[in-house]
C-alpha cells in the first residue's frame, strides 16, 4: 500500500509539474506585457550605432529607438536588459526578457526556438582589415588567417566557412584593438557598423575591402506559440515603415536607409 500511495503522488506531481509547464507555455505574452505595461528588451549597450551610451551615458542607438518605438505601439514602456550578446537569448529563454533587439539574424538553429518578425532591416556585410594589409583583399582570402569576431554570430560562422581562426571579442572596439595591435588580420561584420565607427574614429589606419552581394536582415524574434506578440510587432514595424519613422531612424544612425529592400 505504501509502494502504491507514493507511486500515486509521483504521478499527481509529475502531472502538475506538466500542467504548470503547459500554462506558461500557453500564456499569452502580449497580454502579460500589456498588463504590466512594460517590455523588457535584451540588448548589448556596447554595440554602436545599433545599442550603445552617449556621452551622458545614455542608452541609444538605432535598435534602441525601433524597440520604444514597438513599445509606444503596444501602449507599453520599454526597460531595457544590457548584456554581453552570448546571453541575451539565455535571458529570453529564462523570461528574464520579453524580446532581444539588437540586430538579431535569423538561423536554423534559433528558429528551432523562435519565431521572427519580418526585417526591418537590409544590410550588406563587410570584411575590414588594416589599413597597410595587402594580403587579404577578398573573402577566399580569410582562409588560415585570423578573424576577430563574436563567436556566436552569424558573421563569425561566415569567416569560418571561410577557413578563418576565430579570435574571440564582444565588441566593435575591441576588434579594431587586435586588428590594431596585429593579434588579429581582419573582421567581418555588418557593413554599418563598421561605418559608425569609422565616422567616429577617422584616425583609425583601417579599411573595408570587400562587400558580400546579398544583404542580411535585422529581426525580433519572439518565444514559440506567441502568435498575438508576433502580430503586434510586426504591425508595429509596418507602421513605422508607412509613416516614415524607420527610414528617419535608420538616416539618423547610418547616415542611409537600410530598411528598404531595393
Amino acid at each position: 500500500m505504501k509502494k502504491l500511495l507514493l507511486l500515486t503522488l509521483s504521478l499527481v506531481m509529475i502531472l502538475s509539474l506538466s500542467a504548470c509547464n503547459n500554462s506558461s507555455d500557453d500564456e499569452d505574452q502580449l497580454a502579460k506585457i500589456q498588463d504590466a505595461g512594460v517590455m523588457v528588451v535584451g540588448t548589448e549597450g556596447t554595440y554602436s550605432p545599433n545599442s550603445y551610451h552617449d556621452d551622458n551615458g545614455d542608452l541609444v542607438g538605432f535598435d534602441v529607438e525601433v524597440a520604444k518605438a514597438i513599445g509606444e505601439h503596444l501602449g507599453v514602456e520599454v526597460e531595457f536588459f544590457e548584456a554581453e550578446w552570448d546571453s541575451l537569448f539565455a535571458a529570453m529563454d529564462s523570461g528574464r526578457v520579453d524580446t532581444v533587439i539588437n540586430e538579431v539574424e535569423y538561423s536554423e538553429e534559433r528558429a528551432l526556438k523562435y519565431d521572427f518578425s519580418e526585417p526591418y532591416t537590409y544590410v550588406h556585410g563587410a570584411l575590414l582589415v588594416a589599413g597597410d594589409n595587402e594580403d587579404i583583399t577578398t573573402f577566399e582570402d580569410l582562409d588560415g588567417k585570423r578573424a576577430a569576431q563574436n563567436l556566436t554570430s552569424s558573421w563569425g560562422t561566415l569567416a569560418q566557412e571561410y577557413g578563418a581562426e576565430l579570435v574571440s571579442v564582444d565588441s566593435v572596439n575591441q576588434t579594431m584593438e587586435l586588428i590594431a595591435s596585429d593579434r588579429a588580420d581582419a573582421t567581418l561584420n555588418a557593413e554599418t557598423a563598421f561605418g559608425d565607427y569609422m565616422k567616429n574614429h577617422p584616425e583609425a589606419d583601417v579599411k573595408i575591402v570587400a562587400r558580400t552581394d546579398f544583404t542580411t536582415s535585422s529581426l525580433v524574434p519572439v518565444r514559440k506559440n506567441q502568435e498575438n506578440f508576433l502580430n503586434a510587432v510586426n504591425e508595429a514595424l509596418e507602421e513605422m515603415r508607412e509613416s516614415g519613422e524607420l527610414k528617419a531612424i535608420s538616416e539618423k544612425y547610418f547616415g542611409m536607409d537600410v530598411t528598404s529592400e531595393e
